[in-house]
């Protein structure tokens, strides 16, 4: 294990679990290129070491692991009270819709599949950070004109109120906090209804039209912001929102 420091106090510290030196070595350049701290591991039990030791900030979790697999690691850190909310982002040569679900349905934020660009996974780490330090601050979520206030639960565009029900609340505060993920209809039911409310799938299509319906009242390009996934669900992605 060995450890690399930007030298800023505001760095924030990714532990990499990889057991590919080369791997490792080109992550730890493009994380020191992008201001983070880097921290390493081969395998899970040196991975959760280091975890207890050095407090990352994030993970990033490769699935094959000799000596025992990523998967096992993440159901550890996701069942421990002290590491239970320790962002983790999945790196994975396996595709298969099963594997990317087991991941997700285990609490895995993200997952990017090898070969990756590393341009690509240092967005991915900033996102999830910002979501994860959203989360923590628990009272601001913005995108563009667009504010969402936690704690009084309001929205506003542009400074002008929106009207919206408790549920589009939800829904928008949830998307808000994670963008740039397809979502199918089942997942947004378990993460904003929750798993025990029995709702159709269908719900979530009427829910969204309404969310849509209250952003287009001010900006009709922020109802653009909810994107319909064909074959998925829907997705919150600002990338492309003209306005910002």
């Amino acid at each position: 294990m060995s450890t690399a420091r930007g030298g800023k106090m505001a760095s924030k510290k990714v532990l990499v679990v990889d057991d590919e030196p080369s791997i490792r070595e080109m992550l730890r350049l493009a994380l020191a290129i992008s201001d983070f701290d880097f921290v390493e591991a081969q395998d899970i039990h040196e991975a959760y070491r280091v975890i207890v030791d050095d407090a990352p900030d994030m993970v990033l979790l490769d699935w094959m692991l000799p000596g025992g697999s990523g998967i096992e690691l993440l159901r550890r850190l996701k069942k421990g009270e002290a590491t239970q909310s320790l962002p983790v982002i999945m790196l994975t040569a396996k595709t298969h819709e099963d594997n990317v679900i087991q991941g997700l349905e285990l609490g895995a934020d993200d997952y990017i599949t090898k070969p990756f660009a590393p341009k690509e996974l240092i967005a991915r780490i900033r996102a999830l950070l910002r979501r994860a330090s959203s989360d923590q601050a628990g009272t601001v979520l913005t995108v563009g004109d667009l504010v969402l206030e936690i704690d009084s639960r309001r929205v506003l565009l542009e400074n002008k109120p929106l009207e919206m029900g408790p549920t589009e609340f939800k829904l928008l505060h949830f998307f808000m906090a994670n963008p740039e993920r397809a979502y199918s209809r089942t997942q947004l039911l378990d993460r904003v209804w929750g798993t025990n409310v029995h709702v159709e799938e269908r719900t979530v299509d009427v829910h969204i039209r309404r969310l849509r319906k209250a952003l287009q009242t001010v900006n009709s390009a922020y109802a653009d912001l909810i994107q319909t996934v064909r074959g998925t669900g829907y997705r919150f992605s600002p990338r492309d929102l003209s306005v910002l």
